[in-house]
């Protein structure tokens, strides 16, 4: 993935439930609607729960990809 996939990104490696989803919370904000925020984590409880904060909060998973020991999420932020 290049800077051109995605236009923020959260770096979540190292933390573990619930620091992720509350890190991606506060930073989605940040991201105009429409734009794509990428975040990398290590905890793998993030692929339950980020999935359903996109779903609760009406942003979009764009996609979801294992690389080693992190996990990559694509979010389209919703309106």
């Amino acid at each position: 993935m290049s800077t051109t996939d995605y236009d923020a990104e959260l770096d979540a490696c190292g933390l573990y439930c619930p620091e992720p989803v509350m890190m991606l919370h506060s930073r989605i904000s940040d991201v105009a609607p429409g734009k794509i925020l990428r975040v990398i984590a290590t905890d793998p409880s993030t692929t339950r729960d980020i999935p359903r904060f996109c779903q609760f909060l009406g942003h979009e998973l764009v996609s979801h990809v294992e690389q080693g020991d992190q996990f990559i999420y694509l979010i389209r932020r919703g309106e």
